[in-house]
């Protein structure tokens, strides 16, 4: 009984990582205009949208001038296990700076970043998947 308990938590947890087709809801344009503009009007130095990979996953991700912070704005992706923020190379993590754990599935988040990292280099935030080394979705930075 125990062997076959410890198979269902496994799987369930597996099944959490997994790709998923949930249907998120649709915006059309005078929706996410609305958002636009009701965002902060905080100049930025690199900012990108998000992109779904192994879960459906949106917002946008943004450095401000100094550096300093990491703004997640609109934010939304799925639950799972361990899931951190990390600034990385490619979508694949190869090369990677954590920023620690996510704060929400669905909002707006704020992340202190390190010194001295070349945003140009780590230009990808990626929600990760730890126990599962999965890339949930990912945004990648562009000067602005």
């Amino acid at each position: 009984m125990k062997i076959f308990y410890l198979l269902f938590i496994v799987l369930m947890s597996f099944q959490s990582c997994s790709s998923s087709d949930s249907d998120a809801p649709m915006m059309d344009a005078e929706d996410m205009q609305m958002e636009e503009d009701n965002m902060p009007s905080d100049t930025s130095a690199f900012q990108g949208n998000f992109v779904s990979s192994a879960h459906t996953t949106l917002g946008k991700a943004t450095i401000n001038d100094a550096k300093t912070i990491l703004s997640l704005t609109n934010f939304k992706t799925d639950e799972g296990p361990s899931l951190e923020v990390y600034l990385a190379t490619d979508t694949s993590a190869a090369t990677y700076i954590t920023l620690g754990a996510l704060k929400g599935t669905d909002g707006n988040y704020e992340y202190t970043l390190p010194v001295n990292v070349d945003y140009t280099v780590y230009n990808h935030v990626i929600v990760w998947c730890v126990p599962f080394s999965v890339n949930f979705g990912y945004a990648v930075l562009k000067t602005v």
